[in-house]
């Protein structure tokens, strides 16, 4: 039983961290968005059967740009690079402002 008192203490605590800390509601939002992104630059990528090699060479980039930002972790995405992106895969970006709670 100490065991459960103690993973339900140790989950209250992470409650506490990230729901009463704005600081940690912004940076948890700040990573869910780097995660967004990686994850569709990836999925864009597999779907349209390029290595991150090829579409290196279509956005007129290196390899290694490609692989961070496919990185959830990577925090220096920018607009006109996505756009690039989006251009060689024949798409568009749409940028939208969405309350937080």
């Amino acid at each position: 039983m100490t065991r459960k008192k103690s993973n339900f203490d140790a989950l209250k605590i992470l409650d506490e961290m990230f729901f009463q800390s704005k600081e940690a509601r912004r940076e948890l939002r700040a990573a869910e968005t780097n995660l967004r992104i990686a994850r569709q630059i990836y999925a864009l990528r597999i779907d349209a059967g390029l290595t991150q090699m090829q579409l290196a060479s279509l956005v007129g980039t290196s390899h290694s740009v490609i692989s961070r930002l496919e990185d959830d972790d990577y925090e220096g995405h920018s607009l006109n690079l996505l756009r690039r992106i989006a251009e060689a895969l024949q798409m568009k970006i749409e940028v939208r402002f969405v309350r937080v709670d």
